[in-house]
């Protein structure tokens, strides 16, 4: 007679259940599949979308921008001067960042970029927006409380430090330009791109490290 072993049954099922999608994940799939089954899209578009975004359009666009204005003083100034421009010598000028601002910090001076109206993003340099930057909480409590939202995200700022939180609109978006790291001089720009963190470029990462 054949046994039923509740407990192996039960870490049979949870084996199977790991490695599983999450529920969003599956959610896209399906309708994925249904869009190419009917074929109002072709599988190999979307693996290109979703490879531009993850390897080009993503944050690596806007590392790139900062590592530039590591390097050179000339194209530091066009950025701050006017963003929108600068950024076309690289050919990532889009809706998105027709009339982007940037915004410098420095050793007295933080800044931090939220939307309070809903989730407006420079997302043709930075990729697509994290979860968080378009809750409701951070869009409330960056503006009120800064201090305490940067702390969350491990940015404990002296308070000889101010902090400057700037509000996103569908015609102007920021990106912000952080500090280079102590012991990167004579690094080459994709050197240096490499350590700009998409956080650091929204200003909830502060301190890079020059490694690598």
């Amino acid at each position: 007679m054949t046994s039923f072993d509740t407990e192996k049954a039960a870490d049979l099922h949870r084996h199977l259940h790991s490695h599983l999608p999450s529920d969003p994940a599956l959610r896209v799939k399906t309708l994925e599949s249904l869009a190419v089954e009917k074929g109002l899209v072709a599988s190999e578009t979307i693996d290109a979308w979703v490879e531009a975004y993850s390897e080009q359009i993503g944050p690596k666009r806007g590392a790139r921008v900062v590592a530039r204005a590591w390097r050179d003083p000339d194209f530091r100034a066009r950025l701050l001067d006017n963003a929108g421009d600068a950024i076309k010598e690289f050919g990532f000028e889009g809706s998105a960042t027709g009339h982007l601002v940037a915004v410098e910090n420095t050793d007295d001076t933080h800044n931090m970029v939220v939307c309070t109206l809903c989730s407006c993003y420079p997302f043709s340099i930075l990729g697509m927006s994290p979860a968080w930057y378009k809750s409701s909480e951070y869009r409330a409590r960056a503006v009120r409380e800064p201090r305490k939202v940067l702390a969350e995200f491990g940015v404990d700022l002296p308070e000889d430090v101010a902090v400057r939180v700037w509000d996103s609109t569908a015609e102007v978006r920021y990106i912000v330009i952080p500090q280079r790291p102590e012991g990167a001089d004579g690094w080459d720009e994709e050197r240096l791109a490499a350590i700009v963190t998409r956080n650091a470029m929204i200003g909830t990462d502060r301190i890079l490290k020059a490694e690598g």
